[in-house]
């Protein structure tokens, strides 16, 4: 898979640096594996193994200890996730509601199915069991956010709204760059 989230880590990566100044900020026993993988999560994105063994031999546990921690919570990822991470529910009240529908409609429009990235790096796709928010059935939430009582349209209109947001972050992000290389002259 192509994307930007999605290229091979290299030792020589700078967040590397910049999760090595948190662990030697006071965090560098191994009584703070977790908080260092939140924070090294934040940093990468998610935790492909270059990272756990980074953090294995900066904490001085195994790298077996490291990757029980990371398959045993679900807040920590082994794959690289989108801008926009889409999680379906597909809890017994959500599917009864038409979760099944919803998943297919986002496999559809995005052109990836459940697990996987869109090339450009902009969404990703998951399902998951239960949001606990039953009562707004199909619950969909998209980067931690809950968007509850979804219907096919609104789910097209979300994925539309998102790509705009995008293209809005992105031309924003160009004018800034734009008028730094003007002021620079």
């Amino acid at each position: 898979m192509t994307c930007s989230a999605c290229k091979g880590i290299t030792p020589d990566d700078p967040r590397f640096a910049e999760l090595d100044a948190f662990i030697q900020d006071g965090h560098s026993s191994a009584d703070f594996l977790i908080a260092v993988l939140h924070r090294a999560q934040q940093l990468f994105g998610y935790l492909p193994e270059e990272v756990q063994h980074h953090v294995a031999a900066a904490l001085g546990v195994p790298p077996s200890e490291v990757y029980g921690v990371v398959t045993f919570y679900n807040y920590f990822t082994l794959t690289p996730v989108g801008k926009y991470p889409i999680n379906v529910c597909m809890g017994t009240a959500c599917y009864v509601q038409g979760a099944g529908r919803i998943l297919e409609l986002f496999e559809k429009e995005l052109g990836i199915q459940p697990g996987q990235v869109t090339p450009d790096g902009l969404f990703s796709l998951d399902v998951c069991r239960c949001v606990g928010a039953c009562g707004l059935a199909p619950v969909v939430t998209v980067a931690g956010e809950v968007h509850g009582k979804l219907t096919e349209s609104d789910a097209l209109k979300l994925v539309a709204e998102l790509r705009e947001r995008a293209a809005a972050d992105q031309a924003e992000a160009g004018a800034a760059v734009a008028t730094v290389g003007g002021e620079s002259q």
